[in-house]
Formats: C-alpha cells, structure tokens, sequence
C-alpha cells in the first residue's frame, strides 16, 4: 500500500514548478490532492491531468493565498467534502527581485504577503483541522536565499529566513498535537522562477555549485514527500536544504 493512501493534500502553488512534482508525487502515493492556484489554471488543469491520468485523484482550487477571504473559502470547500486535512505543504511563492535602494514598496509588500502572510493563512486554517484530528502535517518551503542571502533579494530572502523561523516555532506548537511540521530549503532548481534570474547571475551561481548543475523539482519532491512519511517522523521543526552541496552553513 502507498504510503499516502487515503490522505488528503494541499498543496499552494500547485500548477508548476516545485509545487506541480509535489502534486504529482502525492498522488502517485495514494494520496486526494487539492491542486491549488492563482492564476495559471491551464498549467493547474495540465497537472490534475497528469495526475488523472496516472490512476490518481485530485481537484483544482484556485485561492490567492494573500487573500484572507480566498483562503477561508478554500478551507470551507474542503471541509464540505471530507473530514479533514492530512497535509498541507505551503508552496506558493513569487520573486521580485531588485536592489534595496531600488526596490518599491510595492515589490517588497508583494512578496512579504505572498510568501508569508499566504503561508500564515493557509497554515492557521489548517492547523485548526489537523489539532481536532491530534495528526497532519505541514511542510514549508523555503529556499538557499533565507540561509545565505543573496544580492538584489533583500524581500525574498527576508521572507524565505521567515518561513524557516516560522517552521521552528509552529513545530514546537504543534508537536503536542502529533503534527509534524517542517521544511525544505531548495538551491538552484529548474523552475520558471529560477530561470527568470539573468543568464549571466545564474551561471556564475551554478559554478558554486559542487555538483555543477540544477537540481529538479521532483529531486525536491521526494525530500517532500519522505517529511510526510512515518519514515520522518522523529524529525521536527526542520528545514532540510535541497541544494546540491552548494550551502555550507
């Protein structure tokens, strides 16, 4: 029997990238995956297809995960048709990349209430489903970027050094409630976001990298995949980084 068998998932930012090979890896382990998205429902119903298609089960929910009355709703639509929430992997995450001196207000408001508020959104309401059940589990992703920083990203990597911190205490919270609540902290990895990044900016990145080469979103994917497992289930409170040996800290 798969390991997820008859779990039910979320997972934000679920139409591409990262949050896509999540989907995909959930569904392939058995478990109901709630395919969320913003924007990209094409991409969204690509991977429900996929999933579908492969024996699996699943359905879309769009919800803009800043939105307070978005994500309420989300929640409420998955209330009605189960008794509850297993998994909850917070994904949903965009860049705007600029120097301080540069950046708007706007640009770092963005993404502080995408990366974070949205995973404090999303969280809260899912928590409260998964402490009347006393298990669940939570996984965040973060990134390299909240670890070591990086030039031209004081936003995000405030917001990805948040999510690890934010990981830390809400699994102290939870632990009391056999919630597993961790994260993983994925490098260079072959996403639409990643490839945003200048040419130039992601060479020089990857000659850092011992292993010399991008990671995938389904290598990310199955570290996912192993923290909602029984096999992790004496790790708490943790970000596990993804990122080919490229972060030493």
């Amino acid at each position: 029997m798969s390991h997820l068998s008859g779990k039910r998932a979320l997972v934000t930012g679920g139409s591409r990238g990262i949050g896509a090979a999540v989907c995909k890896a959930f569904a392939k382990e058995g478990a109901f995956v709630y395919v969320n998205y913003s924007k990209s429902e094409r991409a969204a119903e690509s991977v429900l297809a996929c999933i579908e298609q492969k024996g699996g089960r699943g359905r879309l929910v769009k919800a803009s995960v800043e939105d307070p009355d978005a994500v309420q709703e989300m929640f409420r639509a998955i209330r009605k048709e189960s008794d509850g929430l297993d998994i909850l992997v917070n994904n949903a995450a965009v860049m705007r990349d600029a120097y301080l001196g540069m950046m708007t207000l706007e640009q770092w408001r963005e993404v502080i209430d995408i990366n974070l508020t949205g995973m404090y959104l999303c969280s809260r309401s899912a928590i409260r489903m998964m402490m009347a059940k006393r298990s669940g589990h939570i996984v965040n992703v973060s990134s390299i970027s909240g670890i070591s920083g990086r030039a031209g990203q004081c936003n995000y990597a405030a917001t990805k050094g948040g999510i690890i911190a934010f990981t830390r205490s809400l699994g102290l919270e939870a632990a009391p409630y056999n919630i597993h609540v961790n994260g993983v902290a994925p490098g260079c990895i072959e996403t639409d976001m990643f490839m945003k990044i200048p040419q130039d900016i992601r060479k020089e990145i990857l000659d850092r990298n011992p292993l010399k080469r991008m990671g995938t979103p389904e290598e990310v994917a199955t570290v996912v995949s192993f923290l909602v497992s029984d096999a992790a289930s004496y790790i708490q409170g943790q970000t596990i980084i993804v990122d080919g040996g490229m972060t030493n800290p």
